[in-house]
């Protein structure tokens, strides 16, 4: 049986080619993120595209290998893995050969991920990842510099329209195994009907899920959710104190223009935050654009190491045109000044020399050809 022939340039499902101007934009969009968090103090990492499976997996909770595209190196016959998240990379590289480093680390990455499947949402399998992580703390204030760097970022890059949905991914739990507690397996039942925010199944769960009814009221937007989490909470007589404290220090210094939601439950894409995390939107797009959060490092004498981080998934906003620049190309006939040409690229243009003189420059996509010193239109 002989099999099908595949079409010339046919990609696998989920992957792309980008083409001018679209790649010059993804780079270009990628360096303002990455310029805008190095005048914060964060220094660039380049983790390899692939890495051997176990190692990729060990370092951040909940990652699972039936998650990741995997082959077998022919050099060492082992299971290799190729990176969905450049987070648990870093995670490595700091529990490493940066182990030594004095903290709190600042490191900013960007590069491919690819995943193994993709969702409805974003049927790309492939995706750009930009990001930093501030690794030794995850307290409050760590929260708020990682989320006004990604903001700042983003409005870098040209982005506006921007919300922040803040959400606190392990409060369930802490709730849980303290003031709320819940009968052995109705835990999961419990995470799933907040997820769907359906309060006519949390309350058929019985008494005790039904006590979880006021975190679906406690969501929208920032203000009015928290004034309804701060009544839970009296409730519970202050049991989560210090989250409310958090999440009131964390809003505080963020723009007017910015707005602010929350989503006290919401865990999905959170799988490995802990006590903070939070999503950004940009009007006009649909999903999210990135998210981040606080975390643990698991080192490989078992103790973990706290952290906070983003990251950033701009390949919607490069098909949008964000990053977009139009060159200005000159054209530069068989014998042109190469002095001038020089002094031209300088000055920010663009050169395409000709290469065997009939080359049309209109057709190179150039608006003027240099003429001795001078430039002409065409």
């Amino acid at each position: 049986m002989t099999s099908p022939m595949i079409p010339p340039g046919l990609l696998p499902e989920g992957l792309s080619d980008r083409l001018p101007p679209q790649a010059e934009a993804s780079a270009r969009l990628a360096r303002r993120v990455l310029d805008t968090v190095a005048t914060h103090g964060y220094e660039r990492v380049m983790p390899p595209l692939a890495e051997f499976e176990d190692t990729l997996t060990q370092r951040l909770k909940s990652m699972r290998a039936q998650d990741l595209v995997r082959a077998v190196d022919p050099v060492s016959q082992r299971s290799l893995a190729l990176r969905p998240d450049m987070t648990a990379q870093v995670g490595r590289i700091a529990a490493t050969r940066l182990a030594a480093a004095p903290r709190p680390l600042r490191l900013s990455y960007a590069g491919p991920v690819i995943r193994l499947k993709a969702n409805q949402l974003r049927p790309e399998r492939e995706k750009l990842q930009v990001g930093a992580e501030l690794i030794g703390t995850d307290s409050v204030a760590a929260a708020v510099e990682i989320v006004n760097v990604a903001i700042e970022a983003l409005q870098a890059a040209g982005v506006t329209g921007l919300t922040i949905d803040f959400t606190l991914p392990d409060l369930i739990d802490m709730l849980a195994a303290g003031p709320l507690p819940l009968a052995a397996g109705e835990l999961e039942a419990v995470r799933t009907e907040l997820d769907a925010k359906d309060a006519g199944a949390l309350v058929a769960l019985g008494p005790q899920a039904a006590a979880y009814l006021p975190l679906i009221e406690a969501t929208g937007p920032f203000h009015a959710a928290m004034e309804r989490l701060e009544a839970f909470n009296a409730s519970l007589g202050g049991a989560i104190d210090s989250r409310i404290a958090g999440l009131r220090a964390i809003a505080k210094p963020i723009g007017w223009d910015i707005t602010l939601t929350l989503d006290p439950t919401e865990r999905h894409g959170f799988e490995y935050q802990n006590w903070f995390g939070f999503s950004i939107f940009a009007e006009g797009f649909i999903g999210e654009i990135g998210r981040g959060g606080s975390y643990a490092i698991c080192h490989a004498n078992g103790q973990d190491e706290p952290a906070m981080g983003f990251s950033l998934y701009p390949d919607p906003l490069i098909d949008a045109g964000f990053g977009g620049e139009t060159p200005k190309r000159l054209f530069l006939p068989l014998g042109a000044d190469a002095t001038r040409a020089a002094e031209l690229r300088a000055e920010g243009w663009h050169t395409v020399a000709a290469l065997v003189g009939d080359e049309d420059g209109a057709k190179l996509r150039c608006s003027h050809w240099l003429d001795g010193t001078e430039l002409r239109p065409f």
